[in-house]
């Protein structure tokens, strides 16, 4: 599948009415990115509807969920859904799924005690689903997880074709590459903020980041990279804001960049975090010289 080396994650994809999704969808792929990502979270449309969305404005650029939540539909639909879409665009689409977090998992009536376990049931469910198929996507969808935890990594490894990793530094691309080995895809996701000015800068991230350090399964992720309860007070130290958010002008966040593909990433998404998506898709324009991003390559 080509998705390239960069892409974009942002969850406006997921909430902007759908003119707006369309036309930045439409800029993005003429800016040469290679990958389009959104998020299924309480307030965003359901994954597959902006997966339909973005599939059918574009032409060529890739579509992936990032990620669709296993506790919205069952096995068989997701597995069902992505290989409908995988054999409508060839090529196009990554089915990313995630077991979501226990807050917004019992929200919706589920029990979140063993989410391991129930995606690893959840995945062998979807392989018999896609046997029972009277069609078979060429080339088959690729299935990532929202893996974090070597666990989860492992079964990333094991069940899928990699993982798509969120909130996350540089140095858990390393910890994910050695677990995943050679042949698994390993795109995470990188937050980005074109701002030079370092109290301007930290004061976004930090608002882009205070939702995530009340979520367990990221605090936990970054206390087992070193990160201590001074690194998640008061919205976050300036060295795990400094970690998380890769901020300054174009080359310094090219840098970043480069640190995930230095580690072992195949692919990088880039959410930029202006609060439109005109202001995502200008910082976009601004970056892609300085990450050598054009039409084609």
């Amino acid at each position: 599948m080509g998705i390239g080396r960069i892409g974009v994650w942002h969850p406006l994809f997921g909430r902007a009415p759908v003119q707006a999704v369309r036309q930045a969808a439409v800029e993005i792929e003429e800016l040469g990115y290679g990958a389009l990502w959104f998020g299924e979270a309480p307030g965003s449309r359901e994954a597959f509807s902006t997966a339909g969305i973005l599939l059918a404005a574009t032409r060529t650029i890739a579509v992936g969920s990032g990620i669709a939540n296993i506790w919205v539909r069952d096995a068989t639909a997701m597995a069902t859904g992505a290989a409908a879409y995988g054999e409508a665009y060839p090529g196009r689409f990554a089915l990313g799924v995630g077991v979501s977090h226990a807050p917004m998992v019992t929200q919706r009536g589920h029990d979140y005690t063993r989410p391991l376990a129930a995606m690893s049931a959840y995945l062998d469910t979807m392989d018999v689903a896609a046997r029972d198929l009277p069609f078979s996507p060429d080339p088959p969808t690729p299935r990532l997880l929202a893996a974090l935890r070597p666990r989860m990594l492992e079964l990333a490894r094991d069940k899928s074709d990699g993982a798509h990793p969120y909130f996350v530094p540089p140095e858990h691309t390393v910890l994910a590459r050695e677990i995943l080995g050679p042949g698994r895809i390993l795109a995470p996701e990188q937050a980005v903020v074109l701002e030079s000015d370092p109290a301007t800068a930290r004061k976004i991230a930090r608002a882009h980041m205070a939702i995530y350090l009340t979520l367990g399964n990221y605090v936990n992720n970054l206390r087992h990279l070193g990160y201590a309860d001074e690194d998640f007070a008061d919205g976050g130290s300036d060295r795990l804001v400094d970690a998380i958010v890769a901020w300054g002008d174009a080359d310094t966040v090219a840098t970043r960049v480069r640190a995930h593909l230095d580690a072992g990433a195949d692919h990088v998404a880039l959410q930029p975090l202006p609060p439109d998506l005109r202001g995502g898709v200008a910082q976009l324009t601004e970056l892609a010289a300085a990450l050598d991003v054009r039409p084609g390559k």
